[in-house]
């Protein structure tokens, strides 16, 4: 599902990566970690296309992203990767169900069909009552549902959750850990998780160790 070959990178004379190799499988759930400093966001935003390396080449469902036009690479990350971030980002403006349904509207669904995916979500994750309270309107770990069910609604192969439990407290987190793997084996998507949480890295299929820009034992 994901082949990452020799990528690195650098922020001046800062060398962030130093080929780093991996193979991550289709379903499969894994846990980066290793201490600040050692690279796992820069990793994983590379991942998620949001940053592009400085050598190696990665490969997303047999895609190889890093040569993607930027109108290409905008669609493939719309249409194929799901992002989970610390703090929800949910617009304040929208309502739980019109936050979720907006990356389907990019990728071009209609608004029956956008609106259907998200309260599917919605009911999956136990909120439907919740689809039109706005963000003030919800709970820490309500906002972080609906979050991942933004990040879920088109359909994505992959989910990159960068600290995703960082802001909740311990029922939430136990919550959110929970419904990743409820979220797999429901959709089989593949899920990379950037974590200092001992706990959830615990859990998942394969923890990978970042330390000093390189993968370690």
């Amino acid at each position: 599902m994901i082949d990452i070959e020799n990528i690195t990178k650098s922020f001046g004379s800062l060398q962030v990566l130093k080929g780093i190799t991996l193979h991550i499988d289709k379903g499969e759930i894994v846990s980066i970690v290793g201490p600040s400093g050692a690279g796992k966001t820069t990793l994983l935003q590379i991942i998620g296309t949001l940053d592009q390396p400085d050598g190696g080449t990665i490969r997303i469902d047999g895609v190889e992203v890093n040569k993607l036009s930027k109108r290409k690479l905008s669609d493939f990350r719309n249409k194929h990767i799901g992002f989970v971030f610390q703090f929800h980002q949910l617009l304040p403006e929208f309502t739980a169900l019109e936050n979720i349904m907006i990356p389907a509207y990019i990728s071009g669904a209609s608004h029956n069909e956008a609106k259907k995916r998200a309260e599917e979500l919605l009911s999956f994750m136990g909120l439907l009552d919740r689809a039109h309270h706005k963000p003030n309107e919800l709970s820490g770990g309500e906002k972080q549902r609906v979050a991942v069910a933004r990040a879920l609604v088109n359909n994505p192969a992959v989910i990159l959750a960068d600290e995703p439990s960082g802001s909740l407290d311990s029922k939430n987190k136990q919550e959110l850990h929970q419904l990743f793997f409820d979220l797999r084996d429901r959709y089989g998507q593949t899920f990379v998780i950037v974590t200092h949480d001992e706990e959830l890295a615990s859990l998942t299929d394969r923890t990978i160790h970042l330390h000093d820009g390189e993968v370690v034992e």
